[in-house]
C-alpha cells in the first residue's frame, strides 16, 4: 500500500513560543534545582506538549485514519475538528502559545482541507469541492485548497475535451 501524501505547513515565527516556553521550563528547573533541574525543566516541556496533544484528539485521529487510507472514516473527525475550532476560535488563533502548535494553518482551515481531500480520495468530488470552496471562503489566502481546486478543474477540464 502506497503512502497517503501529507503536508505539513510549520511556521518559523509558530516554533518561537515552543523555543520559549521550553527555554522558561529548563530556567525555572535550573533556578529550583540547579544542574539537575534543567533536565527536570525540560521533561517538564515534553510533558506538557504530549498532553496538550489530546485537546485536537479528532484532528488527529483523522489523520491517522488518512495515513491507514481509511478517508471516508477520517471525514467526521475533520469535521468535530473544525466545529471544535470555531467554537473556540481563541484556542485555535493562539495555537502556538496555547498548544505549542508550529503550523501556519489553522486547525480550521486543516480541518475543512482534509476533509474535502478525504471527500476526493473517496471519489465524492462534489462534496470535495463544496468543501474546498467553504475552505476558501473562510480562508482566501489558503494555498491547500487553492491547489487542489486547480487540480480538481483540471481533471473535469480535461475529461471534458
Amino acid at each position: 500500500m502506497a503512502k497517503t501524501p501529507m503536508i505539513r505547513q510549520a511556521s518559523i515565527l509558530g516554533s518561537i513560543p515552543n523555543l520559549a516556553v521550553l527555554a522558561l521550563f529548563v530556567c525555572a528547573g535550573f533556578s529550583c534545582f540547579a544542574r539537575d533541574g534543567m533536565i527536570y525543566g525540560a521533561a517538564a516541556f515534553f510533558v506538557l506538549r504530549f498532553a496538550l496533544r489530546s485537546i485536537p484528539h479528532d484532528h488527529r485521529a483523522g489523520v491517522a485514519l488518512v495515513r491507514s487510507q481509511q478517508f471516508a472514516d477520517a471525514i467526521p473527525h475533520f469535521l468535530r475538528s473544525f466545529d471544535f475550532f470555531e467554537s473556540k476560535r481563541w484556542l485555535d488563533d493562539y495555537r502556538a502559545f496555547l498548544l505549542l502548535s508550529p503550523s501556519s494553518a489553522s486547525y480550521r482551515e486543516m480541518a475543512m482541507a482534509n476533509a474535502a481531500f478525504c471527500y476526493a480520495q473517496a471519489g465524492d468530488g462534489a462534496n470535495a469541492r463544496k468543501y474546498y470552496e467553504r475552505c476558501l471562503e473562510l480562508f482566501p489566502d489558503s494555498m491547500l485548497a487553492t491547489t487542489a481546486l486547480a487540480m480538481l478543474n483540471a481533471g473535469t477540464n480535461s475529461s471534458d475535451a
